[in-house]
């Protein structure tokens, strides 16, 4: 059984793990190096709980933790590169563990994300990461069977790397 839950702040520590380990699996893509102290840096933990558009949320399998997924919503129109819409849904990072990984659970957490906030969502995925890109194509194709999304590949000082924008 796949649940979804929102972290409370009391559990910030356990997005903190879960993040050293998708900043460890993602280096190879964006770059991000440890600190003298081996650490990977994210600077955004606290604005999990602070920002009042932020959702911070833990996947657990069977009541074992699984990965997270930090998702935006209805962030303003000023803020985003690509939607038209007044307010935009997006995922800003989602981790699910190797052990999990190739089993539909990414597939039935983003769904899930989707049919829970309808509305406008940009997907966004960093330009080397060949493999973030074939999962989100293919959950986004699967999930709009109707081909009605867009993406676009953006390259500017802000974003570098393709984004899909869609209704939910």
């Amino acid at each position: 059984m796949i649940d979804l839950c929102l972290v409370p702040y009391e559990e910030k520590t356990v997005l903190s793990n879960l993040i050293q380990l998708y900043r460890y699996d993602s280096s190879e893509f964006d770059g991000h190096v440890l600190t003298d102290h081996g650490f990977y840096l994210y600077k955004y933990l606290d604005h999990q709980w602070t920002d009042e558009y932020r959702r911070p949320f833990i996947v657990k399998v069977d009541g074992e933790i699984a990965g997270f997924a930090l998702v935006s919503l209805d962030v303003p129109k000023q803020n985003m590169k690509l939607s038209s819409a007044e307010k935009t849904n997006t995922i800003g990072d989602f981790f699910i563990m190797r052990k999990y990984r190739r089993k539909g659970v990414g597939k039935e957490v983003a769904e899930s994300l989707f049919d829970q906030f309808r509305g406008t969502w940009e997907i966004r995925q960093t330009i080397g990461n060949k493999n973030a890109y074939a999962f989100w194509k293919k959950i986004i194709t699967n999930y709009k069977s109707d081909n009605s999304y867009q993406e676009k590949l953006i390259q500017n000082e802000s974003w570098n790397g393709p984004v899909f924008v869609f209704q939910s």
